[in-house]
């Protein structure tokens, strides 16, 4: 169960990084107030899974899953370049 749990707070934390293109600086109330409970509720869902998990091991599942996903839904949603070049100087 603690890997569903993982797995879910991954997806909430992908949530809640979107979210926070949508607040726009925490300006607009219901982004804001959708994007706060996915924080919290991923903080939740990561807390049930380290009672059985490494923390080392589900903090770097739980941050890698919210990495990539909001790197996917950036490349989607707003347009961000999904070329390696963006990480140069």
């Amino acid at each position: 169960m603690a890997w569903i749990y993982l797995f879910i707070a991954g997806v909430l934390e992908i949530g809640w990084a979107i979210g926070l293109k949508y607040t726009e600086g925490f300006t607009k109330p219901i982004p804001t107030v959708l994007t706060v409970s996915c924080i919290i509720v991923s903080f939740a869902f990561l807390g049930l899974a380290l009672k059985t998990l490494p923390v080392g091991t589900a903090y770097a599942i739980w941050t890698g899953v919210g990495a990539v996903g909001t790197a996917v839904l950036g490349i989607y949603l707003f347009g961000d370049s999904a070329n390696l070049e963006r990480f140069r100087d």
